[in-house]
C-alpha cells in the first residue's frame, strides 16, 4: 500500500503546486508591466512545466502499480485522472504556451497580457485535474 500512499502525496503534491498558481503566484504576476509580466511568466512557466510533469506521471505510475496490486479499480481512476493533465497540456494550453514563448520580452504588450490572463484559465483545469485525482486516491485508501 505505501506505493499508493505515495501516489496520493504526490498528486496532492501536483494539486497544491497547481493550486498556488492560480491563486497567488498569477495574480501577483498579473501586477506587473507587460515586459516584466512575460519575463516572469516564461522561467515560471518552465520550472513548473517540469516539476507538475513528473508528478503527475510518477503519481499514475504508482497508482496503477497498487491498481495492480491491490486489484481496486478506483486506484485507476485517480491515475487517469492525475495524467490526463499530459493530454490536456499538450493539446490544450502548449499552442498558448509556444506563442507566449515566441514572445521577444521587448514586444510584450496587450496581447501578450491576454494570453497569460488565458493560460491562467486554462491552468485551472490542471488544478481541477489535481484535486479531482487526489480525493479519487483518497477513495481508494478507505
Amino acid at each position: 500500500m505505501l506505493a499508493g500512499q505515495l501516489a496520493l502525496v504526490l498528486a496532492a503534491a501536483f494539486a497544491s503546486a497547481a493550486l498556488y498558481i492560480n491563486v497567488a503566484e498569477q495574480p501577483a504576476r498579473l501586477k506587473l508591466d507587460n515586459k516584466n509580466l512575460l519575463k516572469e511568466w516564461k522561467p515560471s512557466y518552465s520550472g513548473g512545466f517540469a516539476m507538475q510533469g513528473s508528478l503527475a506521471v510518477i503519481s499514475a505510475v504508482l497508482g496503477i502499480v497498487t491498481a495492480w496490486l491491490t486489484s481496486d479499480w478506483r486506484w485507476l481512476v485517480g491515475s487517469a485522472l492525475i495524467l490526463a493533465n499530459w493530454p490536456y497540456t499538450i493539446f490544450v494550453m502548449m499552442p498558448t504556451n509556444h506563442k507566449l514563448k515566441a514572445i521577444a520580452e521587448d514586444d510584450a504588450g496587450p496581447a501578450s497580457r491576454t494570453m497569460i490572463e488565458t493560460w491562467g484559465r486554462l491552468h485551472a483545469a490542471r488544478t481541477s485535474l489535481g484535486i479531482a485525482a487526489t480525493l479519487a486516491y483518497l477513495w481508494a485508501l478507505n
